[in-house]
């Protein structure tokens, strides 16, 4: 009985540990998916490509923003999203943050309300300049979200109202 209750016992925490390295995978695979998307050609800059200031009480430093297609089609004559407007599904923002003269990290937005990632309709995550995930889209947008809720509402995007 003693060594039916150790097999037991061994044979569940091999499964626990398969099915932890089988998520892992997944969530890499995920960051790596988006990070694909990031690395792909068919931007469009905000405001000509200028890289902007940071403003408090943002944590990102200097920046530019470049939109996908889908998120450009948002956007009004302006160049803006106006309040109380959203982003259609697909659409990907990324702000390319700058020490010095080189992109330190992209901040990423996907909108993708069916995601099981998604926070609040949208898949966020950070990247480093070599493409491993700084912040990872599991996370659903915890610790983001909070601080894209102002107003306007511009569908959790902050940069219209700062720049």
């Amino acid at each position: 009985m003693k060594n039916k209750a150790i097999a037991l016992s061994l044979l569940m925490a091999s499964l626990i540990t398969m099915h932890s390295c089988k998520k892992d995978k997944s969530d890499t695979e995920a960051d790596n998916a988006l990070y694909s998307e990031v690395a792909s050609t068919g931007y469009s800059y905000y405001q000509n490509g200028n890289v902007l200031p940071r403003v408090s009480p943002s944590p990102h430093g200097n920046f530019k923003l470049r939109f996908n297609a889908k998120a450009l089609s948002a956007l009004d004559s302006t160049g803006e999203l106006p309040p109380g407007s959203s982003f259609p599904s697909g659409s990907i923002i990324v702000k390319e943050v700058f020490s010095g003269s080189s992109v330190s990290l992209y901040a990423v937005m996907k909108k993708d309300p069916s995601n099981d990632n998604a926070g609040n309709g949208w898949v966020w995550a950070e990247f480093n300049p070599d493409g491993s995930a700084a912040f990872s889209v599991v996370k659903k947008g915890d610790g983001c979200i909070s601080c894209h809720s102002g107003t306007p509402n511009r569908d959790l995007t902050r940069t219209f109202d700062l720049h």
